[in-house]
């Protein structure tokens, strides 16, 4: 059993770990101010491969794919043939063992679509409020992607592949570019869901553990619980320090004995980020500071709107704060992801009702600020829905060969659309777009070169688009 007594001391040790903490950065932690990321830190600010349009990402998942012929991919057709019989051929019809070809019924849009803006864009009454900023937003209609189930189409989503551990892309954002802030993480899930890949979305797989996300919150649970605690409980500040002190020391010995060991250094940086995040993190989340007026923007306090009016107003903060990737899960639970209506369509109502007031909000309280400029802000499922009735009911079924995301901000090009899906929305079938490729372009705009961003592991080069994906500059300004 070690010693107190024998350990290095608190300075030797700063400026000997392998956590690369200066004794600044002490100075810092025994003050409570916010100092900057020491050079010598794996999570020290990078040089991006080129010059960013973009300095950070709020991707907004909206759990279960949304219904892209329902909400922003227009399709006259399906209101001049609802009701009748058609051959479709897709992955979900196979996989639910039918044959190709086979007839389904084709169902119509339950919201009446309209022309919104300058662009004239498609949106139905379905997001009336996102709608009001369709001269803000690029839309993407000819997404497709991997994976027919939602665990496998979530992971590549996040990851880029259905099946195999691999980082996720706020990890990979965060290897490439480093944080901007020392006193937060710089990759943030708020709210995120237990299943279809869970802890995997946010993780950093095979990268130092030291880039991972961190998760706050839980996808349907209560906003309260998306904050950070104080989890030295009623103990003083004095005595709070005393035991940061002797963690500080052990860890110090640990990687004295165990030099190069990531695990172990991501394990002594995270009570480093702990510690600052205890006096700089619950400010941040508190949300109670703000106006009434930005309350009322947001949705806040609003019966159907508080939660995730509450969760996109944090993610303002953060992304003010320097966090480089924050994500908020809009998702009841693990076992029923929140847009996934295979047998009730009008329950996307409700779900609509949730999300849109908030989402329009934090577009319009970005681009008041100034930050929508160089903030990205990502709206998507893990795949769409399909143009004919599940089984001839109410419901859609899963359709990852064609559907829409849109993005905003961020150096794309603001009243776009590209690409399109057939005349009932159920493939891809113009300037298709991969999700491999909306990847490439994401991490084009923050100033990484996908085909650069690699990872040795296992004796082979890794990286987020594997060996595919092109940046869609068609979509960029």
């Amino acid at each position: 059993m070690f010693q107190h007594s024998a350990l290095l001391g608190r300075r030797d040790w700063l400026s000997r770990s392998a956590c690369g903490f200066s004794s600044l950065a002490f100075a810092g932690l025994a003050s409570g101010a916010p100092v900057a990321i020491a050079p010598s830190s794996p999570l020290s600010a990078k040089k991006p491969h080129h010059a960013p349009k973009a300095k950070r990402v709020i991707f907004l998942f909206m759990q279960g794919g949304v219904s892209h012929v329902d909400s922003f991919d227009y399709k006259p057709r399906l209101d001049k043939d609802d009701g009748k019989m058609f051959g479709f051929d897709d992955a979900r019809i196979i996989a639910n063992g039918g044959k190709r070809g086979s007839t389904q019924r084709v169902m119509k849009p339950l919201w009446k679509f309209a022309q919104h803006g300058k662009s004239g864009h498609w949106g139905s009454e379905l997001f009336p409020e996102m709608c009001k900023h369709m001269d803000d937003m690029t839309f993407i209609h000819s997404m497709h992607t991997e994976g027919v189930a939602h665990g496998p189409a979530t992971l590549f989503l996040h990851c880029g592949s259905t099946t195999f551990v691999r980082p996720s892309i706020g990890s990979w954002a965060l290897y490439g570019l480093g944080s901007e802030n020392e006193n937060l993480p710089g990759f943030m899930s708020i709210a995120p869901s237990a299943g279809n890949g869970g802890a995997r979305n946010y993780g950093n797989a095979f990268i130092p553990a030291i880039y991972q996300g961190t998760p706050i919150g839980r996808a349907g649970g209560s906003v309260t619980e998306a904050t950070i605690r104080n989890l030295a409980g009623t103990a003083t500040e004095a005595a709070q320090k005393g035991r940061f002190d002797l963690l500080r020391e052990l860890h110090a010995e640990q990687l004295k004995l165990r030099p190069g060991n990531t695990e172990l250094e991501a394990v002594a940086s995270s009570y480093e980020l702990a510690w600052r995040m205890q006096h700089n993190a619950p400010d941040i989340l508190d949300v109670s500071k703000e106006s009434a007026e930005t309350f009322k923007l947001y949705g806040v306090n609003e019966k159907s709107t508080d939660t995730f009016g509450r969760q996109c107003l944090m993610a303002r903060r953060l992304c003010e704060a320097g966090v480089r990737f924050v994500q908020v899960t809009y998702g009841d639970s693990s076992a029923n992801p929140a847009w996934d209506q295979h047998s009730d369509m009008p329950k996307h109502g409700t779900h609509a009702k949730a999300v849109d007031k908030p989402i329009a909000g934090l577009l319009a309280d970005l681009k008041r600020r100034g930050l929508l400029e160089d903030t990205i802000v990502w709206w998507g499922g893990e795949f769409g829905r399909t143009p004919y009735a599940q089984k001839n009911g109410t419901g859609r079924d899963h359709n990852p060969g064609g559907f829409t995301v849109w993005l905003a901000g961020g150096g794309f090009k603001p009243a776009t659309a590209f690409g399109a899906t057939d005349e009932f929305g159920a493939q891809a079938v113009q300037d298709k777009v991969h999700m491999h490729d909306l990847h490439a372009t994401i991490l084009h705009q923050l100033g990484l070169d996908h085909e650069k961003l690699i990872f040795q592991y296992a004796g082979r080069p890794f990286r987020l688009t594997d060996v595919h994906g092109r940046v869609v500059k068609e979509v960029l300004v």
